[in-house]
């Protein structure tokens, strides 16, 4: 059906083995080198290069090396890639109900070179820049040139293009501990654990993976300048209209068994209310005095009430597709009316046989007696259940300045901790033009929306795993992984969200949440996210490239060519330093500008006694 098209271009299936002619096979994954095509006649594509992974609540926040991602792509060309494409390249916000997964965050940074909103991510960004160059510097050679390989034994080779005009060379070195010193062509070269080294003629290094000579950005989150917040915050309050599904157990659509919510809801909602009245008197064999409500559920969150009041809520973990919820229950004679609330996180959204994955209630509901060593169970998913999608307050938009009920909100006797409570207050732009983010932290789970524009699901009181995070530099070499180089464990999974620019009003703007769990909105506030400092760790040889993104360097807090030791904020000098002042040059050269441009050399800095690698290590403040 595909190729009967015609499209005039050809046709791949991305991780498809047994893809068949004339479609293309091509790779996924954080590594691509390895892979072939299943047709001689089919180029080496890698349609996604994994740039880091996306974030899950109660998960940590993954982060991949810009030295590793480098070494994945220089590799791959090494070893007769022709086409690589990144995801993500743009990070970016997943907006209204777009989170799927189930259980993936708002936001979907990925760790990506251009971030969430947009600012570059450095070093990633420059680094890969630099590698393309590079590469597209070769283009010719690389896509006409015949292909030879030297293998020098433990991981480490050599692979060199050659047309009848050029060649161009890579120096491999895969293992992941042990640097390697080699003899090519009349040269001596050596190369890092873990990097491909690219030698555009064959003779120069123009690029190691693992020596980064560019910007590494540190960025900040500042307060909303426009007014003092979280004070200046007034807020407005109405409770969730819930009388008709939790007391009367009243709904749009009834049916004598339990239903699946995407079928039920048709995805107009996160919200499906699962409804029925269960008739008993103290004749009936569950009938006891300890009873408990048993609910399967597909592992997405749950909220049961009984005959009107609060009974309890249950959800799962990323990757957990189902739990059993069991609380006791005090039933009457006569009528009682059971309310199970269920709020899905997101649907499967890849994967074979996605579309199958159950969301919702899932069942069996049970009511279950225990009577001694005795067990008795009565299943209720076969009753008269009424279903109702949504809630009173979506349905009415409540979060828009249009409203019907938008006189119905009240400033006096604000409740905090409240499930299923709605709040509102105003709030000035934040100045500038950096991205703005809105602090959610003293909140539970729900939904936010700015001037009616909904900025996705929030859910800062789920907790990030404890264990995985280390306070050690992460280290690039050796194959990565999303449970590798981990942050941000024991914390809030996200408390900050993203707040397009094109959202806000010059004026007054509105923010309006939905609070599902309970929450305290007087921590709410605005910021702005920009670089706070700028480092640069660069080569000699090199031209190191530093910026504060559109505002100018405030000052130089550390400068050092030669071998300096640390990271970016604790720089400390080496055992050899050139003969020039660093600090007193690089402020010359950069304070008071948005951006500068530094050569890193002798001929800059002074004559050193350093043996080798010389590199200028600086630190600026935004």
């Amino acid at each position: 059906m595909a190729d009967s098209q015609n499209i005039g271009v050809p046709w791949i299936m991305c991780q498809q083995s047994d893809a068949p002619q004339p479609m293309i096979n091509t790779c996924n994954g954080w590594y691509c080198d390895s892979f072939e095509p299943n047709s001689p006649t089919s180029p080496k594509m890698w349609t996604e290069n994994w740039t880091g992974w996306f974030k899950s609540w109660g998960g940590k926040d993954p982060h991949r090396t810009a030295e590793d991602l480098a070494f994945s792509v220089a590799r791959f060309f090494q070893r007769g890639g022709t086409f690589q494409n990144y995801y993500m390249y743009h990070g970016g916000t997943n907006f209204g109900r777009t989170a799927g997964g189930p259980y993936i965050t708002t936001s979907y940074d990925y760790d990506a070179p251009l971030d969430e909103f947009g600012n570059l991510n450095q070093p990633k960004w420059g680094h890969l820049k630099q590698l393309h160059d590079v590469l597209h510097s070769m283009e010719k050679t690389l896509t006409h040139g015949n292909i030879s390989t030297i293998d020098y034994g433990n991981s480490v080779t050599a692979t060199v293009y050659a047309t009848e005009e050029v060649s161009s060379c890579f120096l491999g070195n895969a293992n992941e501990t042990t640097d390697a010193t080699i003899d090519f062509q009349g040269n001596t070269y050596t190369v890092p654990a873990w990097s491909v080294t690219v030698l555009p003629d064959c003779k120069t290094e123009e690029y190691n993976t693992a020596k980064v000579s560019t910007q590494t950005s540190i960025m900040v989150k500042k307060p909303n300048k426009a007014e003092e917040e979280p004070s200046s915050l007034k807020w407005s309050w109405r409770p969730e209209d819930t009388v008709k599904t939790v007391v009367l157990g009243q709904g749009h659509v009834v049916a004598n068994q339990i239903i699946d919510q995407k079928a039920a809801a048709n995805d107009a909602s996160d919200y499906l209310w699962y409804m029925t009245s269960v008739n008993l008197d103290k004749a009936d064999p569950v009938w006891s005095d300890n009873m408990t409500l048993r609910v399967n559920g597909s592992g997405h969150m749950l909220h049961a009430y009984v005959n009107g009041d609060y009974l309890g809520s249950e959800w799962a973990k990323y990757g957990v597709f189902n739990y059993v919820f069991e609380q006791a229950i005090k039933l009457k004679p006569g009528s009682n009316v059971i309310s199970l609330l269920s709020a899905t996180v997101g649907f499967q959204n890849y994967g074979a046989y996605f579309d199958l994955i159950g969301s919702g209630i899932s069942g069996p509901v049970e009511l279950v007696s225990h009577k001694g060593d005795e067990t008795i169970t009565k299943d209720i998913s076969g009753h008269k259940w009424s279903y109702k999608t949504g809630l009173n307050g979506l349905e009415s938009k409540l979060y828009s300045s249009n409203s019907p009920g938008s006189s119905m909100w009240q400033s006096e006797d604000l409740p905090t901790d409240k499930m299923m409570t709605w709040y509102k207050t105003t709030f000035d732009a934040p100045l500038g033009t950096d991205p703005v983010v809105v602090n959610l932290q003293g909140m539970g789970k729900g939904m936010a929306w700015v001037n009616g524009h909904s900025i996705g699901r929030y859910w800062p009181s789920y907790i990030a795993e404890e264990d995985g995070c280390s306070a050690d530099l992460c280290d690039y070499r050796g194959p990565y992984d999303n449970n590798k180089c981990v942050t941000n464990c024991g914390s809030p999974t996200q408390s900050w969200y993203h707040v397009p620019r094109s959202f806000l009003e010059d004026d007054v703007n509105t923010l309006v949440l939905f609070e599902e769990l309970g929450g305290n909105p007087s921590y709410v506030n605005f910021q702005t996210v920009t670089v706070g400092t700028a480092c640069g760790n660069a080569y000699e040889n090199k031209t190191l490239e530093l910026s504060c993104q559109n505002r100018p360097i405030s000052g130089i807090k550390f400068a050092s060519f030669g071998n300096p030791q640390g990271v970016c904020g604790s720089f400390v000098k080496g055992d050899c330093e050139g003969s020039n002042d660093a600090l007193s040059i690089t402020q010359n050269l950069c304070v008071g500008k948005e951006g500068c441009s530094i050569e890193v050399s002798e001929s800059t800095f002074g004559s050193t006694s350093c043996a080798t690698d010389r590199r200028l290590a600086i630190e600026a403040v935004c």
